[in-house]
């Protein structure tokens, strides 16, 4: 195994972090059970050029997924790009852009983003996800009521019947689709973007090296043909970066 190979896998299996907690990363396959998504996509590509095997360490939830590349016990992962979260990750610029949204009631008289930072608002939003670290430091009015993971976001704003729910954009739709009497506000609250990292502890090699592979696979289709085999809309490719 080359060292930059070792460098990435020092167990000579890459282990990538999966998040199926984020619906435009990656879901479970409802007839396998297994992950999927454009994160399996890139991490299989990423192995398969360092002449590695890949093996999947799935979570439900973004803060799981960074604890684990923190803490070493996975290779690579795919993430929001966080001030908190680069304390033990070096990230990649990001391959795709996400927007975050709020939904609401139908009856709500909340009608704009604006409306929803301020006295006496609770707002549901996924623990340890990118909403929640972003309006944790952004939301001064308002309350935040942590649901334990992203998916379970809504169902935990109704049954705590809160007034607003923060997540991703596409999450909520479907949300809104299966679950009645809810609407989504108009625009977005923020832009989340999703890159690669890995532990902060692996040297500058591997570290440019994943900063280039994210670059490739923009550049090359890779990522835009990943998003259209897995029928994800609502998602942006990240322009291009310049190499540091």
């Amino acid at each position: 195994m080359t060292s930059l190979a070792s460098q990435f896998a020092p167990t000579g299996t890459l282990r990538a972090a999966i998040n199926v907690g984020n619906p435009i990363l990656a879901q479970k396959d409802p007839s396998t059970g297994q992950a999927i998504g454009v994160s399996v996509d890139l991490a299989g590509e990423l192995a398969r050029r360092l002449g590695v095997g890949l093996a999947l360490v799935v979570f439900d939830a973004a803060g799981k997924s960074v604890d684990a590349v923190s803490n070493e016990q996975a290779d690579v992962g795919f993430f929001a790009v966080d001030p908190l979260r680069g304390q033990g990750i070096a990230f990649t610029a990001p391959y795709v852009l996400i927007e975050g949204s709020y939904l609401v009631r139908q009856d709500s008289a909340l009608q704009r983003n604006e409306q929803v930072d301020r006295p006496g608002i609770r707002i549901a939003v996924g623990k340890g996800s990118a909403y929640d670290l972003y309006l944790t430091r952004e939301i001064k009015q308002a309350q935040l009521q942590r649901a334990p993971t992203s998916p379970t976001t809504v169902d935990y704003f109704l049954s705590e019947q809160l007034d607003v729910a923060a997540g991703v954009k596409q999450q909520l739709q479907s949300d809104a689709a299966r679950l009645p009497h809810l609407r989504l506000l108009p625009g977005r609250f923020m832009v989340i973007e999703q890159a690669m990292g890995l532990p902060k502890s692996r040297d500058a090699q591997a570290q440019s090296y994943l900063r280039q592979f994210v670059e490739d696979m923009k550049a090359s289709g890779f990522v835009a043909e990943a998003l259209k085999k897995h029928h994800i809309e609502g998602a942006s490719i990240a322009p291009a970066s310049p190499l540091r």
